[in-house]
């Protein structure tokens, strides 16, 4: 096969004395026997999306390797320095399960401390939700975590956290990504100063764990913890390390855990992915909940951001619900919860994204909150308590099962949430309802709001093109009725323009441009299409609404709502 000449620069640049012997073999190996791989691992840089910088580990600068994170830690490195002239610099490091997390977080930490970086470096894995705790606590200028979520096992990534304990955001990463991008691999600085780099542990754990149950707990009596049958499961990830004590200290006692899943292991030999937005992820736990009588079911991603949650319907029988579902009831639980401490009065709001449910301004406006909507990622939502200073933070999610209570914590935090849904749970049972009539009777108050996804896997160079082609498409020629329904507004976040098909009225966005693109139909279903940031996927949100009367009709309209996607679906050739 013929390789493009700026693919032939970039191998050239690896078989250069900057990379050393054994990565310049294995680019010679891959020269000769894969020419395919060659071109995947150095036909582009490796960039930063909405979760960071995250894809396949190897050699090549489209690759996961210490070579690509230590000139992403350099640039960051150089960048402090000029965002923060004359202070004392510090970041503080942390590392999941995946295979060679724990070498590349000593890695980061090389440079950072090379560069005359204080270092704080956890000593062994930790949530990713207890690195950006860390980092306020510690009074750090920024974080990295190492991790790749729930991609499979031959990922990594790198996330770099700020100092209010979001990830980057504007101008801060377009800022970070031009000077690391300005920069040569001969010019990063290996030669770690170990005098600078401290490990940590047990003290930041203890202080995580009591915020955790200061943000998370509301008034639970111990009689309903201990009747509350939980099952829980790490999927071989983090959560192991903090989930099982956080319980403890909060006092839930009656907690089963998936013993098969308990280890850490960057394999994730139980399951086929380690996300707990695939049904296939908790069947263990679901097993387990069957064997215990257990009433709900939790289970977390390797880096414990996100979290699935099952519980027993009206007949009895285990459900998963999805990540709105999940953000409804969390949601509608803490607006709940802080109307009767009678701490709502205007000036609180909740935080959402633009694929997630509309459903949580429904429940905003019902309490008299704001709900304000940002792009995918919690990035977003962690920057809008910092741009609004005057407003307190309840809480905020999004549909891919994450969920942030309170500002304690700057991203999605299972550990937080967990122990939320648990006290939700909780105090419903004792109070003789479920989980599943609590999300039934939110429907009948505020209208029933289904969701469906769908993910179109598309790998490598040409899936890419494919992906950005199926956008080109849709921007030039869009769809105009849908399910027999004609489309009233189609809001594209490339271009920032929101226009009505049916007037052809148009109106500027006040959003960061993003390649989404969101249809709504004239009976309120709306449909959107979005190039994953982490994943080479593109994915179709579809959400449709109707009124639900009574708890007794559920199921019946459930059904039409159900019909209704399917119809979308078949419609826009998404199966």
């Amino acid at each position: 096969m013929e390789i493009k000449q700026h693919i032939l620069d970039a191998v050239n640049e690896w078989l250069t004395p900057t990379f050393d012997k054994t990565t310049q073999e294995a680019v010679i190996e891959m020269m000769t026997s894969s020419p395919k791989d060659l071109e995947e691992s150095f036909y582009k840089n490796l960039e930063f999306g909405t979760g960071g910088m995250r894809g396949v580990m190897g050699v090549g600068n489209n690759r996961i390797n210490k070579y690509t994170l230590g000139k992403s830690t350099q640039g960051l490195s150089d960048y402090l320095k000029i965002a923060f002239p004359d202070q004392p610099l510090k970041a503080v490091i942390a590392f999941d399960c995946r295979h060679n997390s724990k070498t590349l977080a000593k890695t980061v930490a090389d440079v950072f401390s090379a560069n005359g970086i204080q270092v704080y470096l956890f000593s062994d894995l930790r949530p990713t939700p207890e690195l950006s705790f860390a980092l306020k606590y510690l009074g750090c200028q920024c974080g990295i975590v190492l991790t790749a979520s729930h991609n499979p096992p031959e990922y990594n990534g790198y996330k770099v956290y700020w100092q209010d304990g979001g990830q980057i955001v504007p101008p801060q990463d377009g800022a970070i990504i031009e000077t690391i991008e300005k920069l040569n691999y001969s010019q990063i600085k290996f030669d770690a100063d170990e005098n600078l780099i401290q490990y940590i542990d047990a003290e930041i754990d203890q202080a995580f764990i009591k915020s955790t149950i200061e943000n998370a707990s509301f008034g639970t009596s111990q009689e309903a913890k201990d009747n509350l049958n939980i099952v829980f499961t790490s999927l071989h990830g983090t959560s192991i390390t903090a989930i099982p004590e956080t319980f403890a200290q909060a006092g839930y006692k009656n907690v089963n855990i998936v013993e098969e899943q308990r280890v850490p292991n960057g394999d994730f030999p139980t399951v086929k992915s380690p996300n707990p937005e695939e049904p296939e992820a908790l069947t263990l736990a679901l097993a387990l909940a069957d064997k215990t009588n257990a009433d709900i079911v939790v289970g977390t991603d390797p880096d414990c951001d996100r979290l699935g949650v099952a519980v027993r319907n009206n007949e009895g029988q285990m459900i998963l619900l999805n990540g709105n579902q999940t953000m409804i009831l969390m949601t509608a639980f803490l607006l709940k919860e802080w109307k009767k401490a009678g701490k709502i009065n205007g000036k609180q709001f909740v935080g959402s994204t633009i694929v997630s449910t509309p459903m949580i301004m429904e429940l905003a406006t019902a309490y008299g909150v704001e709900c304000k909507v940002g792009l995918t990622g919690f990035k977003w939502i962690a920057k809008m308590i910092k741009d609004f200073p005057e407003l307190e933070f309840i809480g905020g999610g999004e549909e891919s099962f994450g969920f942030m209570v309170g500002d304690a914590v700057r991203d999605k935090d299972a550990v937080a949430a967990t122990l939320l849904i648990c006290e939700l749970a909780a105090q419903v049972k004792a109070n003789g309802s479920s989980v599943y009539k609590e999300l039934q009777q939110s429907y009948v108050e505020h209208g029933f709001y289904k969701e469906h996804l769908i993910s179109l896997t598309k790998k490598g160079m040409d899936g890419l093109a494919e992906i950005n082609q199926m956008m080109v498409d849709m921007r030039n020629n869009p769809v105009k009725e849908i399910n027999g329904q004609r489309v009233v507004m189609l809001e594209d976040y490339k271009s920032s323009i929101a226009k009505n098909l049916l007037t052809g009225e148009e109106e500027t966005m006040d959003m960061p441009k993003s390649d989404v693109l969101i249809y709504y139909t004239e009976d309120g279903s709306k449909i959107c299409a979005r190039p994953s940031g982490t994943e080479p996927k593109i994915k179709f949100y579809i959400s449709v609404n109707t009124e639900l009367d009574s708890v007794e009709n559920f199921t019946e309209v459930e059904a039409v709502l159900n019909e209704k996607i399917k119809n979308i679906i078949t419609a826009m050739q998404l199966s």
